[in-house]
């Protein structure tokens, strides 16, 4: 889900000097979610400022450092926008010593952002008259130089608005908890596995809700499904096994410099084996202090079905109190 070229150094570990000025360049192919990540950069206590054409950022740098951090939106749409200029823009930057600077890159699947455009029926800005297959591919060539400069890099194929927020905090709060974030998906097998996933665990060995005429309408956030499958005989021991290797390697992977761990749980359809063990596991591993966050892929797919949306909406956690619901 995220990759940090080596050069990249999250926010919460950088720049102790109150002198130095902390820049974030957002960018990325339209519709790979800029807009959401310059909001969430702006709750974070960040200055943001969107669109604003390359040649006057200079001039807004100019001066001493702010107090608060900056956000700068890039796209196709800022005036004289180029791979070159922003690359210029970058080096800039990068050698004065008085900014801290770093480039946050929202990447997508091709297919995805087609998607995306179909379902907002909006013009692309590379293709207005055309199909935005078009416009995209092409935003796609001219962002790669920029994206090999990444210091940051989200791929947003398969997160909706909450995911990108959970991620975005984790990177640039800086009072974000330091320990290693975990989130934890279900999912059904017949519509593939997650993207990014670092675990996968299979749960399609416990006793199936979907058999019994008056659970097969609920989910696996409702307790009388929970009960039907912790009651299997093997759940318990399944259960603990996978979370003490869980806890065993989240310390494991923070002191490797990982940010974030993503546990996937898959069952026949995702709707009552694995969000049952997403659930307890994320109360159980947040009663343990771990900042926890979840995300059922199949539940957020049937209500947007229901609202003839798109899977924006994601669907929460049993205890809200305890689990970041994404």
């Amino acid at each position: 889900m995220t990759d940090a070229p080596a050069k990249g150094v999250p926010v919460t570990e950088q720049q102790g000097d109150t002198d130095m000025q902390r820049v974030v360049l957002v960018t990325g192919p339209s519709g790979a979610g800029r807009s959401t990540a310059i909001n969430v950069l702006e709750d974070l206590g960040f200055e943001a400022i969107d669109n604003l054409p390359l040649s006057l950022i200079p001039r807004l740098l100019d001066g001493p450092a702010r107090p608060e951090p900056l956000a700068l939106g890039l796209d196709v749409r800022n005036r004289d926008f180029s791979a070159s200029n922003v690359i210029e823009l970058i080096d800039r930057l990068t050698r004065r010593p008085d900014f801290g600077l770093e480039v946050l890159y929202l990447d997508c699947a091709t297919d995805v952002l087609v998607r995306r455009y179909n379902e907002t029926r909006r013009r692309h800005p590379l293709s207005p008259d055309e199909a935005p297959n078009a416009g995209v591919e092409a935003e796609t060539d001219l962002l790669v130089p920029i994206k090999a400069r990444a210091d940051v890099l989200v791929d947003t194929s398969d997160l909706s608005p909450h995911d990108l927020k959970a991620e975005l905090t984790r990177w640039f709060d800086n009072d974000a908890r330091s320990r290693l974030g975990v989130s934890l998906h279900s999912f059904s097998y017949k519509r593939g596995v997650p993207r990014g996933l670092d675990l996968m665990f299979d749960c399609r060995f416990l006793a199936n809700p979907h058999w019994e005429p008056d659970l097969r309408p609920l989910d696996g956030r409702e307790a009388a499904v929970q009960d039907h499958v912790t009651a299997d005989p093997r759940f318990a021991e399944f259960f603990l096994r996978t979370r003490e290797l869980v806890e065993f390697l989240l310390p494991a992977h923070m002191e490797e410099g990982k940010s974030h761990l993503s546990v996937g749980f898959g069952c026949t359809g995702g709707k009552h084996r694995s969000v049952t063990m997403v659930e307890k596991m994320a109360l159980a591993l947040a009663d343990a202090g771990w900042p926890v966050s979840i995300r059922h892929r199949e539940l957020e797919r049937r209500l947007a079905a229901l609202h003839g949306g798109s899977e924006s909406q994601p669907v929460g956690a049993a205890d809200p109190s305890k689990v970041q619901a994404q």
